[in-house]
């Protein structure tokens, strides 16, 4: 898979908003062949970009980047608050049915625990004992000709990999997924179909309400 050079989607003296392309790292992996990475390259063109928070390798859309540590600070604190609000669009298989689930207008619930799956690391499953995890979605677009559905999702909490665990522990998993699809899932796309389409906040300086958006390229 081509990976697509970053699009910046806001720059100011405090924060970076970057579009991250499928298949592109967050942060540097083990090896030197995993050394390119939306940090890396950020810090090629801001030298001060900081981490802030991360998208699964697999997994495209926006970005939030701090440029000085108190802005870091904040943040991650705003994160861990529950401050920030996030949309992802993702195309699953099948049509998850809305029967048995709490709704909200038209939305529906995913409320399952996850914990790491230990034995088969980095991969995460559904069990009584792990964090409590939220993931709220509403049905886009049914796409019968090809057996699957198009879902806007919000995840309330943010765990490691919740979108991909929730949506196949309900017996749709999205398209493209190695880890949590069968083979036949896997093969449908020549990549995770997931993307982080939305990111709201205020700033962490001036208190502005802002709101980013990134085209869903699927």
């Amino acid at each position: 898979m081509q990976i697509l050079p970053l699009q910046l989607h806001h720059e100011d003296a405090h924060l970076l908003v970057l579009d991250k392309p499928a298949g592109l790292l967050c942060v540097p992996g083990r090896g030197e062949d995993k050394q390119d990475c939306l940090s890396a390259r950020a810090l090629s063109r801001w030298p001060d970009a900081l981490v802030v928070h991360r998208l699964d390798m697999a997994t495209s859309g926006l970005v939030l980047m701090a440029r000085h540590p108190e802005a870091q600070r904040a943040l991650g604190d705003a994160f861990a608050r529950r401050e920030v609000f996030k949309r992802y669009e993702a195309i699953v298989d099948g049509q998850p049915p809305r029967s048995g689930m709490r709704e909200d207008h038209a939305w529906s619930e995913i409320d399952l625990p996850l914990m790491a799956d230990w034995p088969r690391r980095p991969m995460q499953k559904t069990d009584p004992a792990g964090k409590p995890s939220l993931t709220r979605w509403r049905l886009l677009e049914p796409l019968p000709e090809r057996g699957c559905s198009r879902l806007l999702l919000e995840p309330r909490t943010g765990r490691t990999h919740q979108l991909r665990v929730h949506l196949a522990a309900i017996g749709h998993p999205i398209l493209g997924d190695a880890l949590y699809g069968d083979a036949r899932v896997e093969q449908a796309a020549d990549r995770l179909l997931l993307h982080a389409s939305v990111l709201q906040l205020r700033h962490p300086v001036s208190g502005q309400a802002l709101r980013f958006e990134s085209a869903v390229p699927f």
